[in-house]
């Protein structure tokens, strides 16, 4: 982020109630006074940065860096994922796929199907790129099968949040494992040990009881809404053929995060042309860009369908998403002002001090600094730079205990996401759910994520020590 400067420096406790405020005030503007989101969210960013001492001068840089860096990582893949998305479903894939998941675990196990579908997507996908690859397939099983889209749903996004916060080579726990020098191939054991069940308990037993209690009707972002020239475009393609086009971007994004991992265990030379272009080819954006090419030409040039149609069809899925990435960059906007008013940072000093045990400390470390910024990164990768100086060569700790101390943090960090997480606003306007019904159970289901996850984490670092 830019340098800014401060009019004013505040101490921890202010920053917090500032922080709290802020975020009062923003559920009142959208849930009492029904104000647009992305209105709320860029009218209270521009209250929080000045009440917590941000130049003037500094306010419009303060918002673009929130702003534009989550647009920069959301924008192309909900554009492309929802171009992907839109031809599976008004081509048939998406029902073909369905009635086959269907036929092998049976309907009353659609929900299991799709998170354990999700949780093989969830290794090398991010998040966010993963759910709208699997949007069209989860909306498909909801209409068929009825009942709430949360039913179908929450099993997969939770499997894909799971995967994305505890496994190695996402980001999170790779950047905690580099500064806590924990041995990433040990991460990535554990990780799984403790993502599984993690999942099946929050994402999949939670995630049923959340989809029995709240009614949430299929939202209608991918699909034609009648347009009967749309109806040209159905194909009902092989199995094969929509399996392929699901795998393509996993394969290509597992080659990328697979030459990463192997570059950083120096079993490869990552600097290479050639392995350098392979990693270009699995970078999401690029991964997603060649499966959408692909699925032009196998669901539409291929099946002699007009070249209109085809552009018609593509473009037509950009127009319902434009809300969801603009509310989603708000969301990133009102995280990055709260981050550089240094609220994180100042709330994480202030507990490091309290003389907890490390795993305790800090997970509870970050999951503050999650609550109180949004980032689930930020708020890790803070955790572990403050533990650095006491884990990192200290002989009371054995590898398997800093795995299980990298693991705790990434549980912290992933604790209740809410009003300043851009994921909060990507789940909640794909999902076609209010402010208040995200935060019942969206958030509830973070909050549970963690704090399950923690256990687990705390559990092997109970078992490392009598080791």
């Amino acid at each position: 982020m830019t340098d800014i400067s401060l009019n004013w420096t505040l101490p921890a406790s202010a920053l917090l109630g500032i922080a709290a405020v802020a975020i009062a005030l923003l559920l009142l503007l959208i849930i009492r006074f029904r104000l647009h989101a992305f209105i709320a969210l860029v009218v209270v960013s521009v209250i929080t940065a000045l009440a917590a001492g941000i130049a003037p001068a500094d306010l419009v840089t303060v918002l673009y860096d929130g702003f534009g860096s989550t647009l920069a990582s959301v924008a192309l893949l909900v554009g492309l994922g929802a171009m992907l998305g839109r031809m599976l479903e008004l081509s048939g894939g998406a029902q073909v796929l369905t009635d086959a998941l269907i036929r092998v675990f049976g309907e009353k196990r659609a929900p299991l199907a799709l998170g354990v579908t999700s949780l093989l997507f969830g290794f090398p996908i991010f998040f966010d790129a993963g759910l709208v690859v699997m949007l069209p397939i989860i909306f498909t099983v909801a209409r068929r099968l009825g009942g709430s889209l949360l039913l179908y749903a929450f099993p997969a996004a939770l499997a894909f949040s799971a995967m994305h916060i505890f496994v190695p080579p996402h980001p999170g726990p790779v950047a905690a494992s580099g500064l806590l020098e924990a041995n990433v191939g040990l991460v990535l054991i554990c990780g799984l040990i403790i993502a599984i069940p993690t999942w099946y308990l929050v994402g999949y037993l939670f995630g049923l009881a959340v989809g029995r209690r709240f009614d949430v009707p299929v939202p209608t972002i991918l699909a034609g809404n009648g347009n009967e020239e749309f109806h040209d475009f159905e194909s009902s393609p092989r199995l094969s053929t929509v399996v392929f086009l699901l795998a393509l971007p996993l394969v290509l994004i597992f080659l990328n995060t697979g030459l990463n991992f192997a570059g950083q265990a120096g079993w490869i030379d990552a600097e290479t042309t050639a392995v350098t272009i392979l990693r270009m080819l699995g970078e999401t954006p690029i991964a997603l860009l060649i499966t959408v090419f692909a699925a032009m030409w196998l669901l539409g040039w291929r099946k002699r369908k007009d070249a209109t149609l085809v552009e018609t069809i593509v473009d037509s899925a950009l127009g319902p998403v434009c809300s969801i990435i603009l509310i989603t960059g708000a969301g990133g906007m009102f995280g990055g002002v709260l981050r550089a008013s240094g609220i994180g940072d100042s709330i994480a000093d202030s507990l490091a001090a309290l003389g907890l045990p490390v795993i305790v400390a800090g997970f509870i470390i970050a999951a503050i600094v999650r609550v109180a910024q949004g980032s689930a990164t930020v708020a890790l990768t803070t955790a572990a730079a403050l533990m650095q100086p006491v884990v990192v060569g200290n002989p009371d700790f054995s590898s398997l205990q800093v795995v299980a101390i990298v693991l705790a943090l990434a549980a912290g960090s992933v604790f209740a996401s809410h009003v300043n997480d851009s994921g909060f606003w990507l789940v909640s306007r794909f999902f076609g759910m209010d402010t208040k019904t995200t935060l019942k159970t969206w958030t509830v289901a973070q909050a549970l994520l963690g704090v399950v996850g923690f256990a687990f984490s705390l559990a092997l670092y109970g078992i490392a020590g009598l080791a």
